[in-house]
């Protein structure tokens, strides 16, 4: 759990309300995407803490236009923001459109939304450039005395920014998941301790590492937490984990050698 700022929920507490009845109005109303931007820009003021005057920016020129709005902190654009009218439901081409911007630009943090709902995407810089979800909230759904949905709006605070919130969210988000622990799980240190519970509890038994894996493999875990491209990350994100500590040990051992 978080520790959220008194500051940010007393101000969530206050100025959210009000604004989920814009929003939902907006939305009803199919209001053109210019008011859209308008509201846009006063929850990030309002709700969310930034000042309308120095911090938030539809000035940001990329491929000869303007972005709709972007945060931008001592000359530094920490989030780019793509908005879109209130009635419109947020699609895969409005996406790759804010990726392509922030791709342009160097700017990893994205954010589509219709005033209503808010997605936050990471840029990720590769061949070909690609994204992760980071998270998403309806506005109007949100609850501000929640402390997952307090701690869902924090990612994009004024008070988060310090501490760069979301980029520690994300990586926590990375390993603490149901890839990576399926991985530790399959693992030869795990396999072998539930090997030897298991010959521990039934001595008659002849139980093999790969027995174990095949069960978890076919029958306790879901197939997709064993085979795909997120699993592959998974297993990349514990070598090097792995090869981390191994390093750190290495030198700790020279260190007292020497």
């Amino acid at each position: 759990m978080i520790k959220l700022p008194k500051k940010f929920i007393d101000r969530v507490q206050a100025k959210l309300k009000p604004y989920q009845s814009v929003v939902t109005s907006h939305r009803s109303r199919d209001v053109s995407e210019a008011d859209t931007v308008t509201v846009v820009k006063d929850v990030l003021a309002d709700v969310f803490g930034y000042d309308k005057y120095s911090e938030l920016t539809s000035e940001h020129q990329i491929r000869g236009t303007f972005c709709d709005l972007a945060i931008q902190i001592d000359g530094k654009i920490r989030f780019l923001i793509e908005v879109k009218g209130a009635g419109s439901t947020l699609s895969d081409a409005h996406l790759r459109q804010a990726v392509n911007y922030g791709a342009h630009q160097g700017i990893e943090w994205i954010i589509l939304t219709n005033a209503v709902e808010w997605r936050f995407y990471k840029v990720l810089f590769a061949q070909p450039i690609s994204w992760d979800e980071i998270t998403r909230f309806n506005l109007a759904d949100l609850n501000p005395r929640s402390q997952a949905d307090l701690e869902k709006m924090f990612l994009l605070a004024r008070e988060g920014l310090p501490g760069d919130a979301i980029n520690a969210f994300h990586q926590h988000e990375q390993v603490v998941n149901h890839f990576t622990v399926a991985q530790l799980l399959l693992s030869d240190s795990i396999v072998g301790n539930v090997r030897r519970e298991l010959r521990r509890l039934f001595p008659d038994l002849k139980v093999e590492a790969a027995d174990i894996v095949e069960i978890m493999s076919t029958g306790v875990l879901k197939r997709e937490v064993v085979d795909g491209e997120r699993v592959q990350d998974a297993k990349q994100r514990i070598k090097k984990a792995e090869q981390k500590l191994q390093r750190a040990s290495k030198k700790s051992v020279e260190a007292v050698t020497t």
